[in-house]
């Protein structure tokens, strides 16, 4: 392949369907997707370059040609200027948690390359798409719980104890830095943006592929680990999102922004069309009716729960509305994120308080990913 002479278009994506144990029906039922097996599904992956897990493009003059491929072959296409790396460093899935989450974390990207040797950890986002009422999430230890409280209540399943459980609202959305205990569900249905990894330690005494039991060895091991990466003092909030007013019944919301990922919800209605400009690219997810998508001279259908990776080199894209639809991406902070909320008058604390912010020794994964 000659990255100079292929022009990078809107990618449709395949993306592995997870039957998890605590999956169910809500993401054909209630979001609408289509072709999905009828067996319980926990998670669709809509835009993937994980390890063994990738997405791999279905259209166009580079059908068959897996992500990973795109990604290094036409990293400032599909990127932006000056960006590289070895893989397509964000990963988004859709999440029914019909039952409960296993209580779990992910490694920061220290501890991931000291304890795991990966070259990334794992922070990730939740935005509640759906959720049942009193609905709630663990998230985080409780102030003043020490580790050997921790363990001790990990080993007898007591969770309540020692982390914090919040309440769960459609449309709000919680920023989960790597080494923070965490579960969601029942009855939760969630758009998930993360660091590209699939790294995770459990705490629990089943297994989520099968409901198999751990074993007494194994759950002793899996707890050791988890306590040399679980950060006690991380204690996230969820949030409404900032709003910025973009046209006549047009509404772009940023729902959390930091080092590794942007999530942003926009809607429609019919005064006009939703436009939206970028310089890197767009992981586009339909979480409405079906909207037609229109990018330079090319024009598509995007269906229900139906995703498009959008290069940079599209530049812009433009849907009639109604749409409903979500853009994550990987920001340039400043460019992307801090400049358009603070024209819009809001403060930076609340800007700030979309993410984490700088990770100290994090390597900067805006323009060039660790190898």
């Amino acid at each position: 392949m000659n990255a100079h002479r292929t022009d990078l278009y809107p990618l449709r994506l395949t993306g592995p369907a997870k039957p998890l144990v605590f999956g169910g029906h809500a993401i054909a039922r209630r979001l609408g997707r289509a072709g999905l097996p009828d067996w319980s599904i926990a998670e669709t992956w809509e835009c993937s370059d994980v390890e063994g897990a990738g997405s791999v493009v279905t259209d166009g003059p580079l059908a068959g040609t897996p992500l990973r491929r795109v990604a290094v072959d036409h990293p400032g296409e599909l990127m932006g200027d000056g960006w590289s790396g070895r893989y397509f460093p964000v990963l988004t899935k859709f999440i029914d948690a019909a039952g409960a989450l296993p209580v779990h974390l992910h490694a920061d990207d220290e501890t991931a390359r000291r304890l795991e040797g990966q070259p990334n950890g794992k922070t990730e986002a939740w935005h509640i798409l759906d959720a049942s009422p009193g609905a709630t999430a663990l998230c985080g230890v409780k102030a003043g719980v020490t580790a050997d409280r921790l363990r001790a209540a990990l080993e007898t399943q007591d969770f309540d104890t020692v982390l914090r459980r919040l309440p769960v609202r459609a449309g709000e959305t919680l920023y989960v830095p790597g080494g923070t205990l965490h579960s969601f569900g029942p009855d939760t249905l969630v758009y998930e943006i993360e660091q590209t990894s699939d790294i995770q330690q459990h705490a629990m005494r089943w297994k989520m592929e099968d409901g198999s039991s751990v074993g007494d060895a194994e759950f002793r091991a899996n707890l050791d680990m988890l306590m040399r990466q679980v950060d006690l003092g991380a204690r996230p909030d969820f949030t409404p999102g900032l709003s910025v007013a973009v046209g006549d019944g047009v509404e772009r919301v940023f729902l959390c922004a930091g080092p590794y990922f942007a999530l942003e919800r926009w809607r429609a209605g019919t005064a006009e069309p939703l436009r939206h400009s970028f310089a890197t690219a767009q992981i586009l997810s339909n979480v409405g009716a079906p909207v037609r998508v229109r990018t330079g001279g090319w024009s598509e259908e995007l269906g229900r729960a139906q995703t498009l990776l959008l290069p940079a080199a599209c530049a812009e894209v433009e849907i009639t509305g109604p749409a409903d639809v979500l853009f994550g991406y990987l920001p340039d902070l400043d460019r992307d994120v801090r400049r358009p909320l603070l024209e819009a008058g809001h403060p930076l604390p609340l800007v700030t308080a979309l993410g984490a912010g700088p990770v100290p020794g994090a390597r900067p994964p805006a323009r060039s990913l660790p190898g």
